[in-house]
């Protein structure tokens, strides 16, 4: 019973990691496609601007997985490091660097420079998901055995690559929105038309792959097709193309009101479909929840741990998004979002 808990918490970890470190993953996708230094120089400074007060926070999702898959079922956290170490250590390094280049970028004087950690900022914020999605198609198509090696075959096949394009274009789809919704908080509607454009284009790439992602599990990984086309898995799949369409329509709407939260809908609920479609199991079909959870003392002392997490940081987290996105914290004007071009060229 305990180790089905702690299984649900780490599902939901997993969520808020691809909703809130997808977003700025998304939003280092559109400065990587936002074209040259002088045509791209607004929305590059929208998007800094937009990171910068929570973006760091993002990360503290992934630690709680890592610890939750390390002390609560350490034969998955066993199997998936040895199985998938080459991913995982790209997306690792990806982490970094995209964290070095953001951070680095601003204070660099020389156009040259701030381009460099600028192109390092944007790559590694298209390839860390890519990793991470194809580490997880690697897990939906059980392939992550106790007697698979490390091999390209474990993450290079079908249902992983296309994990990773899905883990892009809905990071591309989470930033663009958020990044719509800054702009019209900072008065910038020609920005706002901008990324709305981006999201609208993002938003059918993910219908159109997970469609695809639909059809190739059904014979690459059909423990999760089966999952994902019967009971709370396709509820949730249900939720998922529903929250896609109010989201595509919000969009196109004036306002826009409400579209980040169905955005971060459409995320979410695939994740969670992804989830509940590979039960019991946490790897298909070699592993279930039982046979991978740790000691059951073990699983009571992260369940307090959870407990006091839930009750200290969720809070605070939730006090910084919303003082964010409510204007609360450090403003942006049009001069700051024209930037000073004679600066730029020192």
């Amino acid at each position: 019973m305990i180790a089905g808990v702690i299984a649900v918490v780490l599902l939901l970890a997993i969520a808020a990691y691809a909703c809130g470190g997808g977003t700025d993953y998304g939003a280092g996708f559109w400065d990587l496609t936002a074209g040259g230094a002088q045509r791209g120089e607004r929305p590059r400074r929208l998007i800094d601007h937009a990171m910068e007060p929570v973006w760091e926070v993002n990360n503290v999702w992934l630690i709680f997985v890592l610890v939750i898959m390390w002390t609560g079922f350490p034969v998955l956290f066993q199997r998936v490091f040895t199985t998938m170490w080459l991913p995982l250590a790209l997306a690792a390094v990806g982490i970094v660097l995209r964290g070095a280049g953001f951070a680095l970028r601003k204070p660099v004087r020389r156009l040259a420079g701030r381009r460099l950690y600028g192109a390092v900022f944007a790559v590694a914020s298209l390839l860390t998901p890519f990793f991470l999605g194809a580490a997880a198609g690697g897990v939906a198509s059980g392939r992550v055995t106790a007697t698979t090696t490390a091999s390209t075959d474990a993450w290079a096949n079908p249902t992983s690559l296309l994990f990773g394009l899905l883990a892009i274009a809905a990071t591309a789809t989470l930033g663009a929105v958020f990044l719509a919704a800054d702009a019209r908080r900072f008065a910038a509607p020609d920005l706002d038309r901008y990324f709305r454009r981006r999201a609208l284009a993002a938003l059918v790439a993910v219908a159109v792959l997970a469609v695809v992602t639909l059809v190739v599990t059904h014979g690459d990984a059909p423990h999760v097709w089966h999952g994902l086309t019967h009971g709370v898995g396709l509820v949730l799949v249900v939720v998922a193309a529903l929250a896609t369409l109010a989201t595509a329509w919000l969009l196109t709407r004036p306002s826009a009101a409400w579209s980040r939260g169905t955005a971060v809908g459409v995320v979410a609920s695939s994740v969670l479909a992804w989830g509940m479609a590979q039960r019991p199991y946490l790897v298909p079909t070699s592993l279930t929840v039982a046979d991978g959870a740790g000691a059951h003392t073990t699983l009571r002392w992260l369940a307090f741990v959870t407990l006091v997490a839930v009750v200290l940081v969720i809070p605070a987290v939730a006090l910084l998004y919303w003082l964010d996105t409510h204007g609360e914290l450090e403003g942006l004007t049009d001069a700051e979002l024209r930037g000073d071009a004679a600066a730029d060229e020192v």
